[in-house]
């Protein structure tokens, strides 16, 4: 999971640079409000004391692994499986070791030719986000059982077989980010030369992982399977960079890209677009997550039946007469903005009062705080569905995610749990669910072809743009939920149709949307319509 502005370990982050332009309060702000995986434990390099929980000394510049067998039933399918937990040493190019990188990874048993079965790499976000949802509530081979819309009772947890892993279509890889998971900066101490600066960035990062993977099909013999990547959240920013990394400087011919919950452009998310004056278009593709939600809570005037024939309507409203009248600005006239402002109450439930008052700008936090503030409550911000008692109902905005409260302690206490006792790694280690790098992070980016890192709010269209123009049999897979605030699925879908691609190439690009959130695989039925979909484009691209 990825992109919460709250301080607890679900939450995340999307960050963006510029940061400087602000004072030190507003920064602070800024970035919470950015965050797409909250961030709790500071980034350092690993420490002795940390080394002594990581693997100390010598061992903490060798890769580690334990191998055991396990079997898993996907759909009703018996799939017998190897599983690979450790982790891998990345180094600079003097050939020194900067970063440990952690993963679990899970392979079919009983196939004629391991070699060119698919292969596919996921990653959670954050920045600072281990993988450890990806793996534990979606796609592994053991789900943690946790509430959908709901909070999750409290211990002990649940941890039952996953019937919608993805094992039954590929081989898979779950790797955390450097400094998360068990993996550490690699300091001089012992005996790396590792700082933050090598491993937290968008180009550093992405660098990261790039190694990683092509040390990992080096290794394993994979060169030459389909070769897939997952990313969520800040994943899929990653996966846009990673792509061309992997492609046009590694070789690495990558068969399909799956985004879920994308943001590609920092541009236009509805987490802060006030600080952005005259850039309007993020409040018009945010209307149709504000209205989804509103369907969702029983909270739309005159309650239609269907929502994705509501959605057709307001998606319709917010990029012609609604983005029209934001355009318009001191132009628009008090009778138009009355107008427009009953109408966004007839899709939004907002009051009208509420509406006018905001100048027919409601950001994303300020929806979730306000939507259900009668009851003293405000929704979920990774996901909508949820809800909470506010922390000050006399707020502006939300100031925390009440998703949070129903995964985090389940998810990590099972996986805790399950790394010891079933994959047997772990003993004496500290596993990081999620790190605070954005005291390191830099957000600067050098797009495909610029000379130098561009110190603007970070968009990597143009990287994803490229990988595909590079390789034209790369295909794209959208995946989003309708009742995610921190991504809102009509910004991604806006981002596709606006990448700098031949028209001929949109092809390779499809959609998917679930009546679910950020983290969709959360409710049980589009978890399953989840798997259905990725496992068909894996399948229909090997």
């Amino acid at each position: 999971m990825d992109f919460a502005g709250s301080g607890s370990v679900g939450a995340a982050a999307s960050g963006c640079a510029f940061i400087w332009r602000y004072n030190v309060k507003r920064a602070t702000t800024y970035l919470a409000a950015l965050a797409l995986v909250t961030v709790t434990v500071p980034a350092f390099a690993a420490s002795k004391q940390e080394m002594n929980k990581s693997g100390s000394g010598a061992s903490a510049i060798q890769p580690q692994k334990s191998v055991t067998t396990g079997s898993v039933t996907v759909e009703g399918r018996r799939i017998n499986y190897t599983a690979t937990a450790g982790t891998l040493i990345i180094k600079n190019k003097e050939g020194k070791p900067i970063t440990s990188m952690s993963y679990v990874a899970y392979v079919k048993r009983g196939v004629s030719n391991p070699a060119d079965r698919p292969v596919t790499f996921f990653y959670n976000g954050g920045p600072g986000s281990s993988t450890i949802w990806l793996h534990m509530l979606a796609f592994g081979p053991k789900l943690v059982k946790v509430g959908s819309g709901t909070l999750t009772p409290p211990a002990p947890y649940k941890m039952v077989n996953n019937d919608y892993s993805l094992l039954d279509a590929t081989d898979m890889v779950f790797i955390d980010a450097p400094g998360t998971g068990f993996g550490r900066v690699l300091g001089k101490n012992v005996g790396g030369a590792g700082t933050p600066k090598d491993v937290y960035g968008i180009d550093e990062d992405a660098h990261a992982f790039a190694k990683f993977i092509t040390q990992y099909l080096t290794l394993n013999n994979r060169w030459n399977s389909p070769k897939f990547l997952y990313g969520e959240s800040y994943g899929t920013t990653r996966s846009a960079v990673l792509a061309n990394l992997l492609e046009r400087d590694d070789s690495v011919g990558l068969n399909g890209v799956i985004l879920q919950s994308s943001i590609l452009n920092f541009n236009i998310t509805v987490d802060f677009p006030e600080i952005d004056p005259g850039i309007n278009l993020p409040y018009a593709l945010g209307l149709p997550t504000y209205a989804a939600t509103a369907w969702y809570h029983h909270k739309v005037p005159n309650q239609p039946k269907e929502l994705l024939p509501f959605l057709k309507k307001v998606e319709a409203f917010a990029t012609g007469p609604y983005l029209d009248a934001l355009r318009a600005g001191a132009n628009l006239s008090d009778s138009t903005k009355q107008s427009i402002a009953e109408q966004m109450h007839m899709y939004t439930g907002l009051p009208v009062a509420y509406i006018l008052k905001a100048d027919l700008k409601v950001t994303g936090g300020q929806f979730a705080h306000e939507l259900l503030s009668d009851s003293g409550d405000l929704t979920g911000r990774l996901d909508s569905r949820y809800s909470g008692p506010a922390m000050d109902p006399m707020g502006e905005s939300a100031s925390y995610d009440p998703l949070d409260s129903s995964i985090d302690a389940p998810t990590v206490s099972m996986f805790n749990q399950y790394v010891r006792q079933t994959l047997h790694f772990g003993k004496g280690m500290t596993y990081k669910p999620q790190i605070n790098v954005f005291r390191y992070w830099d957000w600067k980016h050098a797009q495909p072809g610029a000379p130098f890192q561009l110190p603007f709010t970070p968009n990597v269209m143009p990287d994803l743009a490229s990988a595909m123009k590079f390789n034209p049999d790369l295909h794209v897979l959208l995946e989003g939920g309708y009742f995610d605030l921190g991504t809102t699925f009509y910004s991604s879908q806006y981002e596709m149709q606006q990448l700098p691609i031949p028209h001929k190439l949109q092809k390779n690009i499809s959609y998917a949307f679930f009546k679910s959130g950020h983290m969709i695989y959360l409710n049980p039925t589009a978890h399953k319509g989840l798997h259905d979909v990725a496992a068909k484009f894996i399948e229909s691209h090997s």
